[in-house]
């Protein structure tokens, strides 16, 4: 399979702190009406050339989300120098708060809806086009109209971080959106986007997976 990534990147390693979960999933039996357990959100920490990013921080409490990130990188909080929110979903964000050395970013839009909350004690920067010269912040809108994703290179492979834009493994194969996905058309076109550029997608609320479409 013909590989989309670059093998030079400043990218040197990426890893899934949390697996994420719906808080109902059609393709287990479930309704969209109801949400039968609590709900999280993958979230995946980038490292590479002079930068720790942190995408989608989604534990609420302070000592799950350092123990998490503890066990799968030997990382504390304070390592970490950024964190990237894909969307203005709550459970997107819920642990923006533990990495308060860090900075706080995001798509214009999304931004700014996270500033107007007034649950912040800081502002949520601006972030657009490529971030550390090694990340992409690309447009993935349908699940929300601003949502955002990061794409990058690592090891030759191409990376997708989708936040929503692709929910889970099952979504993802029907070109569907979650149940509350403002635009459906705009979601599909969105994962066929992402089709087009990732060899590895990290949905989320689901474990990464390939994206084995370019056949030789």
């Amino acid at each position: 399979f013909r590989r989309k990534g670059k093998k030079d990147s400043k990218v040197k390693r990426w890893d899934v702190i949390t697996i994420g979960n719906l808080s109902r999933n059609r393709y287990w039996g479930e309704s969209d009406a109801k949400g039968v357990r609590s709900g999280i959100c993958s979230c995946t920490v980038i490292q590479g050339e002079g930068f720790r990013l942190i995408v989608d921080p989604s534990l609420s409490k302070a000592e799950q989300m350092t123990a998490e990130l503890d066990r799968r990188t030997g990382l504390k909080p304070h390592d970490l120098d950024s964190v990237f929110v894909t969307h203005e979903h709550g459970d997107h964000w819920f642990g923006l708060e533990h990495f308060s050395e860090a900075r706080w970013l995001a798509a214009p839009e999304v931004a700014a809806a996270l500033n107007k909350t007034n649950k912040l004690p800081k502002p949520v920067e601006v972030a657009t086009g490529r971030l550390f010269d090694a990340v992409d912040v690309v447009p993935t809108p349908g699940h929300t109209l601003s949502h955002h994703s990061l794409r990058f290179d690592c090891e030759g492979m191409s990376v997708v971080i989708a936040g929503d834009a692709v929910a889970t493994r099952d979504f993802w194969r029907e070109r569907r959106g979650y149940y509350n996905c403002v635009d459906f058309d705009l979601s599909t076109k969105s994962m066929d986007k992402i089709a087009g550029l990732a060899d590895i997608v990290v949905p989320g609320h689901d474990n990464f997976f390939l994206n084995l479409t370019n056949p030789l």
